[in-house]
């Protein structure tokens, strides 16, 4: 599990990473080494993702204090904090969730198992979704939709 710590802003700070746990030269590991007390969630299987033991791990990092906290996604996580957020009750002060992948194009990993549906409901706190033109795993109309 992951603990966090406040930075001298007040901020707390979550990295909830995609498949494959965004290796070291990855925007959200770079971010990390520039925010120290930052912290990530942690899951058993970064390969093969299933929905119901990602947000176990999303819900226990969640469960540290303090709170609220920013979560900050990539791809996979974006998914993933859609669906904690339908579930959950604990605090969150923003999300920035970038490149969500959508689940009904052919790139989408056949490994992810109860990601096939996005929740289309609004999340409970404000966030931003980034998105780009050349993204494999979903196209920019599908991150509006999100959006």
């Amino acid at each position: 599990m992951a603990g966090r710590s406040v930075a001298a802003d007040g901020v707390v700070a979550l990295i909830v990473p995609g498949i494959g746990d965004s290796g070291p030269q990855h925007w959200q590991s770079l971010w990390m080494q520039h925010h120290p007390h930052w912290r990530r969630v942690r899951q058993r299987d970064w390969d093969r993702p299933v929905l119901e033991e990602w947000v176990r791990g999303l819900d226990a990092a969640m469960a540290e204090p303090p709170q609220p906290t920013v979560l900050i996604a990539h791809s996979m996580g974006c998914l993933l904090v859609a669906h904690w957020a339908q579930r959950a009750s604990l605090p969150v002060r923003a999300a920035l969730l970038v490149a969500p992948p959508d689940p009904t194009e052919p790139a989408f990993p056949v490994t992810a198992q109860g990601f096939q549906t996005t929740p289309l409901v609004k999340l409970p706190f404000p966030s931003l979704v980034v998105a780009s033109r050349d993204d494999p795993f979903g196209s920019v109309w599908y991150a509006r939709g999100c959006a």
